[in-house]
């Protein structure tokens, strides 16, 4: 593997040993003028993570200064992750650095993954007729994509060995890059480096800040359970009772809870009582329909609802709505109404004219 190879994968074995190979001490990436360029580059990094894509600059064999920034600026950017110590960039920064790494592995030939697939423990059959995954290692990589052509029964398995295509491989090594990140991070960094990062490190919290907000952000002032479609009232009853929920209610279920502007948070403790409940599985799956990834979802409509098996004992507002934030809307307009009405001394409307 040459040098620009390991710019572009420099998480992999023989990057960080190539790095140690080049004698730099932490107190020149730190400080040293030389090191500027990869020290903006690295906090680059950090900001493209927040905003949503990591971009790659183009490389060849021989740049070897741009090779040198980008190799420099990956271990920067974690010193930088780790002294913000924020679990949601954690994720946000892993995640992207994996995606960044997946959009270029699937233009790769087999061959390539392959020697990838090594540095990551992957058992991988790499042959002319196909790609072939240890089923222990298809299991670990794919537990986390819930598309329904990634579950073991879907797959051809012969021997013990699962076959992917090319650009399926390098959608599992996505994951094996992310878990490898996320697992690392935060290290411990000395207190005096951390310091030394301030100016780096404030624009940084200026963007996750504001990136979070987004993510809080509703056009309604407070969330009130009382007033939620039957449908979501049933799904948070049955995931307290410990009732797993299909990942289809599931999301409807959180992307309704966010499109009303409750906190990741909060939504994360209505799945505490799922029997198959898992924090970090569950934190990077809220996080990631409420935009993590730079896509926020809304939730299903009515009649996807109805398709999937999602409707519950539908009352007379849902006859005349078509979707499940247009009921919360319409409940959140009588109830201040007739709040405004018994402020004036007059009666509020009964059950029957909300209709």
């Amino acid at each position: 593997m040459d040098n620009k190879d390991l710019a572009l994968y420099p998480y992999l074995a023989e990057a960080s040993r190539y790095v140690a190979s080049l004698d730099f001490s932490l107190d020149s990436l730190i400080s040293s003028r030389a090191m500027d360029s990869a020290r903006a580059r690295g906090k680059e990094r950090v900001l493209q993570s927040i905003a949503g894509e990591i971009v790659k600059p183009p490389l060849s064999n021989s740049d070897d200064r741009k090779i040198l920034i980008e190799l420099l600026s990956y271990p920067f950017s974690r010193i930088l992750v780790s002294c913000i110590d924020d679990p949601f960039l954690t994720r946000r920064y892993s995640l992207a650095e994996a995606v960044a790494s997946y959009k270029s592995l699937k233009g790769m030939d087999t061959a390539f993954l392959g020697e990838i697939s090594l540095d990551f423990g992957i058992h991988a059959q790499v042959k002319e007729s196909g790609v072939r995954v240890h089923f222990t290692d298809y299991i670990r990589l794919a537990s986390s994509l819930k598309a329904m052509e990634w579950k073991l029964v879907n797959r051809k398995m012969d021997h013990g060995y699962v076959t992917v295509s090319r650009e399926e491989l390098a959608r599992l090594l996505q994951e094996g890059v992310r878990h490898r990140i996320e697992g690392t991070l935060p290290m411990q960094v000395p207190e005096d480096v951390c310091v030394s990062c301030q100016p780096y490190i404030s624009d940084i919290l200026a963007a996750l800040n504001e990136r979070k907000s987004r993510f809080e952000g509703s056009e309604f002032q407070t969330v009130e359970a009382g007033l939620f479609p039957p449908c979501i009232t049933h799904a948070i009853s049955q995931s307290q009772a410990g009732v797993n929920l299909a990942h289809s209610m599931r999301f409807a279920m959180t992307s309704f809870l966010l499109g009303i502007g409750m906190s990741v948070d909060d939504i994360m403790n209505l799945f505490t009582s799922s029997p198959d409940f898992d924090v970090e599985k569950a934190r990077y799956q809220v996080e990631h329909i409420a935009g993590s990834s730079g896509t926020s979802y809304k939730p299903p409509s009515c009649a996807t609802m109805q398709t999937y098996g999602n409707c519950h004992a539908p009352d007379e507002i849902c006859k005349r709505i078509s979707h499940p934030l247009n009921y919360y809307r319409r409940k959140v307009w009588f109830n201040n109404r007739d709040a405004q009405k018994e402020k004036n001394g007059q009666s509020p409307d009964t059950p029957e004219k909300l209709v």
